[in-house]
C-alpha cells in the first residue's frame, strides 16, 4: 500500500513540476516584452521567482526522489526503457537548470533573449513530457 501512496504522491509531484515547466517560459515570454523597471516588469520578477521557489524546485525533488524509490523498489534499474526515461528526465532537469538561470537574469534586469526564444522553449517541456509518458506507459525496450 505504501508503494501505491508513494506512486501518487509522485504523479502529483511531476504534474506540478510540469505545470510550473509550462507557465515559467510563459512568463518569460511577456517579462521580455515588458520595459525594464516597469511596475509590469517588477511584477513578473515576483511570479517566476515564487513560481520556481515554492513549485517548481520543490515539486522537482520530490519527483526525483519518489522516482528513483519506486524504480529501485520495483527493480527497473535493469529495464532499457527506465534508462531512456531517466535521461530525459536529466534532460528536464537540465532544462529547470536554465530556467532558473533566465529567471535569475531576469531578477537583475539581465535578460539577452527574446520573446520568440522563450516561445521557442516552451515547447521543449511538452516534447521531453510526451516521450517521458510514452516510455513509462509503454515500455517499448
Amino acid at each position: 500500500m505504501l508503494y501505491l501512496w508513494l506512486k501518487a504522491i509522485h504523479v502529483i509531484a511531476v504534474i506540478a513540476w510540469m505545470a510550473g515547466m509550462l507557465y515559467l517560459p510563459r512568463l518569460f515570454v511577456y517579462h521580455a516584452n515588458a520595459e525594464i523597471g516597469s511596475k509590469q516588469s517588477e511584477t513578473f520578477k515576483v511570479m517566476e521567482r515564487r513560481l520556481l521557489r515554492a513549485i517548481i524546485n520543490p515539486a522537482m525533488a520530490v519527483t526525483w526522489v519518489l522516482g528513483l524509490w519506486l524504480a529501485y523498489d520495483s527493480g527497473f534499474f535493469v529495464s532499457g526503457w527506465l534508462h531512456a526515461k531517466l535521461a530525459l528526465v536529466l534532460a528536464m532537469s537540465a532544462l529547470h537548470g536554465f530556467y532558473s538561470r533566465w529567471m535569475k537574469d531576469f531578477a537583475a534586469d539581465r535578460n539577452t533573449h527574446s520573446a520568440k526564444f522563450y516561445r521557442i522553449m516552451n515547447e521543449v517541456p511538452t516534447v521531453l513530457m510526451i516521450a517521458i509518458v510514452c516510455l513509462v506507459i509503454v515500455k517499448p525496450f
